[in-house]
């Protein structure tokens, strides 16, 4: 049996801002600590793991992360997206791979959308 991917890991520079970024895509998060570790965003579906840590001074960015998330519509998606702080990098098209596009959420991080 493959490997399945369970966990994706983020860190934010205002966990307010990305999490009204990604529940304008329609996640769902809570707010846990583990340990003595610092207060973070996750949403769980599926089975998958969805988290958003806050950045701290000494921690590396994650910035050039990509994800990807299929969603019902690009084109509302995308638009959500973009109204909740989000930045175009690439509008909805056509693709071989179906509907798609990207938006930077506000830490830079690419978001892309695939229907």
């Amino acid at each position: 049996m493959p490997p399945r991917l369970n966990l994706v890991v983020l860190r934010s520079a205002d966990l307010d801002v990305a999490e009204k970024f990604y529940c304008a895509l329609g996640l769902q998060f809570d707010r846990h600590a583990h340990g003595k570790g610092p207060v973070h965003l996750a949403s769980e579906n599926a089975g998958q793991v969805f988290e958003i840590y806050p950045l701290g001074e000494h921690d590396a960015p994650t910035a050039s992360a990509r994800v990807g998330f299929v969603v019902p519509s690009v084109d509302d998606s995308y638009a959500a997206l973009l109204a909740a702080g989000g930045k175009s990098v690439s509008p909805p098209k056509d693709s071989p791979w179906g509907r798609r596009a990207v938006v930077a959420d506000p830490d830079g991080h690419r978001v892309e959308l695939t229907q």
